[in-house]
């Protein structure tokens, strides 16, 4: 925390505002639109309903195909499942580890020649590093398939200028415990569309009509943002540059302390945008370095030290055996070797150090 919450969660105790909605809910959206460029903004309970939200808004009803980054958290895919759609993965490219565009055109010339095209495309945004927006926005476009960004992971980022997130129709983003800001739970709905945020806040509201009993003509869910954790998210907005920075630091540090290692490589930055270093990620060649990366992390793990693998891609997942994939080889390749670092804001150089230390002692640590 940053010492600022304190005066937002306060001002919804004082003014009795416990319950979703309220001041603070407002001015979150307010604040946090100013902050990413974008005017039409949703708070809600978690950036998994912002994705439902953005995907119900996009059309996606039983039986349609959603396109979806496969290296990505289970969340960016388990929506398109609520809405009893099917995913289909797209592998990464290595410049960004994010969505390749060339496998992008192939599936949707491919659907094109069948009549079929995916009713959406969930472009993620992984660890902090923007995909290449422009190249998947031009087939969206081109195609008429409207595009939706998980930016969860990658507020504070940059492409071209601009925040990922605020590029398709709809973007979204999360403030979970382990982001770079955190509402303790909660997401954020962004588009440039008002109608769109117009429907989607009266969907996450139970989809209540405008009259003095309950009423309702659609499906509706409870997914808006409690006051309090909107305080919550106030004040961690007002530290959000600071956040990034640190990050971005803690990354460069890692990289001191470990470039020279043989078989070590780090994720790389996009040439066009800002990585916000959510998480500091490397790359582990066992036959260079001497071990893997399950042996690091173990090693690690041994010291009381957390660290995780890559996100375990969504096509090698069992609860989608049965689902399709284009490509895959990259993302398989970089869940293998590909390990997250310890990157929590708070660190200190002791602590980065300490780390860097289990690393180091590793090479050549062959089991």
């Amino acid at each position: 925390m940053s010492g600022l919450e304190q005066q937002f969660v306060q001002e919804a105790f004082d003014s009795n505002w416990v319950a979703p909605l309220g001041p603070n809910v407002d001015a979150f959206e307010r604040e946090f639109g100013e902050v990413v460029g974008c005017e039409h903004v949703l708070a809600v309970s978690s950036g998994t309903a912002a994705i439902h939200l953005a995907l119900i808004e996009a059309g996606v009803r039983a039986g349609d195909e959603v396109v979806v980054s496969t290296l990505t958290f289970a969340a960016s895919a388990f929506p398109v499942v609520y809405l009893g759609a099917r995913p289909v993965f797209v592998d990464s490219e290595r410049t960004s580890w994010n969505m390749d565009p060339e496998l992008l055109a192939e599936l949707l010339a491919e659907r094109a020649s069948r009549g079929r095209l995916p009713k959406a495309v969930v472009l993620v945004h992984l660890y902090g590093q923007p995909a290449n927006i422009d190249a998947v926005l031009e087939l969206c476009r081109r195609y008429e398939i409207p595009l939706i960004e998980d930016a969860a992971e990658a507020l504070g980022a940059s492409y071209n200028g601009r925040s990922p997130g605020t590029f398709g129709r709809a973007g979204i983003f999360s403030f979970n415990g382990n982001k770079i800001i955190t509402t303790s739970g909660g997401g954020m709905l962004v588009s440039p569309d008002r109608e769109l945020i117009a429907h989607a806040r009266k969907l996450a509201t139970q989809a209540r009509e405008p009259a003095p009993h309950y009423e309702h003509v659609e499906v509706g869910y409870n997914y808006r943002m409690s006051n309090i954790l909107a305080g919550v998210g106030r004040g961690q907005l007002r530290v959000l540059a600071e956040r990034v920075r640190r990050r971005r630091a803690i990354f460069e540090r890692y990289r001191e302390l470990l470039a020279d290692l043989p078989g070590i490589d780090f994720m790389p930055e996009a040439p066009w945008g800002g990585h916000s270093r959510w998480l500091t990620v490397i790359t582990v060649e066992p036959d260079e370095f001497g071990c893997d990366r399950e042996q690091i992390r173990l090693a690690l793990e041994a010291a009381n030290i957390d660290a995780r693998p890559v996100w375990k891609p969504m096509h090698l997942q069992p609860v989608f055996a049965e689902g399709e994939v284009v490509g895959g080889a990259v993302a398989e390749d970089l869940f293998a070797r590909g390990l997250c670092l310890p990157s929590g804001t708070a660190m200190s150089e002791q602590d980065i150090q300490r780390v860097a230390e289990v690393v180091r002692a590793q090479q050549g640590a062959v089991r």
